[in-house]
C-alpha cells in the first residue's frame, strides 16, 4: 500500500502540502492541487479518512435534499454538487425526499448528530426545527428558495426571466398568451407567474386568469394543461410553460391535436434542459446554469462550515433567453 510520502515524491511537494491538499483543497493553488491529485491517482493512495475526520472533527460529508431525482434540471444541479464536493474532498449523501418534510427532517438530523457537516436543500423548506432554542446548523438553500431564508441561498431571478420570455412572445405579436404553472406551493412558480403578469400589464394586455393552467413540472402535466387550453373556444396563440419538461409534454399534445408549432401556436419553456434543443422544433426557453447552482452551493456551504466570511449570503445566478424555432409571429 502506498504512503503519503510516496504521493509527495511523485508530486514534487512536501508531505504537508499533500495533507493540506487532501484536507482543504481550496487553500492550495489549482496547479499544485492538480499535481497532487494526479500523484494520488498514480500511487493509488487511499488516505485514512477516519483519522482525518477525527483530527478535523468533521465527517467530510454533505447532505443534499432533492425533492425528485426524475427532474432533469435537478439532475444537472446534483452533477455540479458532486463535482465541487469531490474537488473539496467531501462525499455527498443524496437524499431523494419527494418533498416529504418528515423525510427531510430525518436526513437533516444527520448534521446535528455529527454524521454530516452540512445540508444543501433544493426545495423551499427549512428542514431544521424552528424553535427559539434550536441551533442553526450549516445549510444552503438553492434553486427553489425560501422568501426569507435563514441561511445562505443560491437563486435565479425567476420573475425577471419569466417577464422577458413573455415580452418576447408579445414582441412577436401575441396577445392571447397562456401559461402552464408549476406546483402551487413553489415560490419560483409564483415568481414566474408574476413575471408573466408583469409583462402583460406593461403591454396593456388584459390578464385572463383562466389561461393559467396548473402543473407540476412533469411532461404529463404539460400534456394535460395544453389539452385543456386547446379545447377552449378562445384558445391562445402562444403557450409559456414554467419548465421545459412541461413544454415537451405540451408539444406532444399539440402535435397530437394536429397543430403546427410555431405556425399555429408558439411554445416556450424554462430551464434549457438538454432535450430542449433536440425537440421538433427546438424549444425557445430560459437558460439557467444548473451545474453552477450546485457548485456555488457547495462552495458557500463549505465556507459556512469552515467559519469563513463570505462576500454575500445570497447569490443570484444569471439567466439567458434562448430563442429557437418553437416561437414565431402570430398566424
Amino acid at each position: 500500500m502506498s504512503s503519503i510520502r510516496e504521493v509527495a515524491r511523485l508530486a514534487g511537494v512536501s508531505v504537508a502540502t499533500v495533507s493540506r491538499t487532501l484536507k482543504k483543497p481550496d487553500v492550495v493553488s489549482p496547479k499544485t492541487r492538480e499535481r497532487v491529485l494526479a500523484a494520488v491517482d498514480k500511487a493509488d493512495y487511499h488516505p485514512n479518512r477516519t483519522a482525518i475526520q477525527f483530527r478535523a472533527q468533521k465527517t467530510q460529508s454533505l447532505v443534499v435534499l432533492v425533492p425528485t431525482i426524475a427532474n432533469t434540471f435537478y439532475a444537472r444541479v446534483i452533477s455540479g454538487i458532486q463535482q465541487a464536493a469531490q474537488r473539496f474532498g467531501y462525499a455527498v449523501l443524496l437524499c431523494h425526499t419527494q418533498g416529504d418534510e418528515q423525510v427531510e427532517a430525518r436526513y437533516a438530523a444527520l448534521v446535528s448528530a455529527r454524521q454530516a457537516d452540512g445540508v444543501i436543500q433544493l426545495r423551499a423548506h427549512d428542514p431544521f426545527p424552528a424553535t427559539a432554542t434550536s441551533q442553526r446548523w450549516p445549510m444552503v438553500n438553492a434553486c427553489e428558495v425560501l422568501d426569507d431564508p435563514p441561511c445562505p441561498s443560491i437563486r435565479l431571478d425567476n420573475r425577471t426571466a419569466a417577464r422577458e420570455m413573455t415580452e418576447h412572445l408579445i414582441a412577436l405579436g401575441h396577445r392571447h398568451i397562456a401559461m402552464i404553472k408549476g406546483p402551487r406551493r413553489s415560490p419560483l412558480t409564483r415568481d414566474r407567474a408574476d413575471g408573466y403578469r408583469d409583462a402583460l400589464a406593461r403591454a396593456g394586455i388584459t390578464h385572463n386568469p383562466s389561461w393559467i393552467q396548473p402543473g407540476d413540472f412533469t411532461p404529463q402535466s404539460g400534456y394535460a394543461g395544453a389539452r385543456a387550453l386547446i379545447e377552449r373556444t378562445d384558445r391562445p396563440t402562444a403557450l409559456f410553460c414554467e419548465s421545459d419538461e412541461m413544454a415537451i409534454g405540451a408539444l406532444h399534445y399539440l402535435k397530437h391535436a394536429g397543430l403546427r408549432v410555431p405556425h399555429d401556436i408558439s411554445l416556450a419553456g424554462f430551464d434549457d434542459i438538454e432535450f430542449a434543443r433536440y425537440c421538433d422544433p427546438p424549444l425557445t426557453t430560459i437558460s439557467q446554469p444548473a451545474e453552477a447552482f450546485g457548485e456555488a452551493a457547495v462552495e458557500m456551504l463549505i465556507a459556512t462550515i469552515d467559519g469563513q466570511e463570505i462576500d454575500t449570503s445570497h447569490r443570484t445566478m444569471p439567466h439567458r433567453l434562448l430563442i429557437r424555432a418553437s416561437t414565431g409571429p402570430v398566424g
